[in-house]
């Protein structure tokens, strides 16, 4: 049962770097599930909302594992390195296959807020994005 708790507690404090939009600028990252896929030891899938204040933008990052983005509300431009940018709007969505850098990633209106629901496929414990290595 501690196994458990440490996992939980090693996520909680991965996503809270990130979980505090107000405090920090950065977007705001809520996990709805994380689920543990039995036919790929390892790996899990987490499934998330992320929000964004008006004109807030995401610093360039990228993904260990796949990552599926659905629009769920306002306008977000995502670009993809080698890719032109594009904005999507609510019912679009966009993957972004492993190790991909995610140059552009922000919201299209400097008025309105924007939410994705996001899925990821991550190791156990790796964090939900990382920095471009230089």
């Amino acid at each position: 049962m501690s196994r458990i708790k440490t996992a939980v507690a090693a996520l909680m404090f991965t996503l809270c770097g990130v979980a505090h939009a107000d405090d920090t600028g950065q977007e705001k990252i809520q996990p709805v599930m994380r689920q543990a896929i039995p036919e790929a030891a390892g790996k899990n899938v987490l499934v998330a909302t992320v929000s964004y204040a008006p004109g807030q933008a995401s610093e360039a990052h990228m993904h260990r594992g796949s990552v599926f983005a659905y629009v769920l509300e306002g306008h977000v431009v995502s670009q993809l390195e080698g890719s032109a940018a594009k904005t999507y709007g609510p019912g679009e969505s966009w993957y972004e296959a492993p190790g991909s850098h995610h140059l552009v990633s922000r919201n299209a209106s400097a008025v309105e807020p924007a939410k994705l629901l996001v899925m990821a496929f991550v190791g156990e414990r790796d964090p939900v994005k990382l920095p471009i290595p230089k």
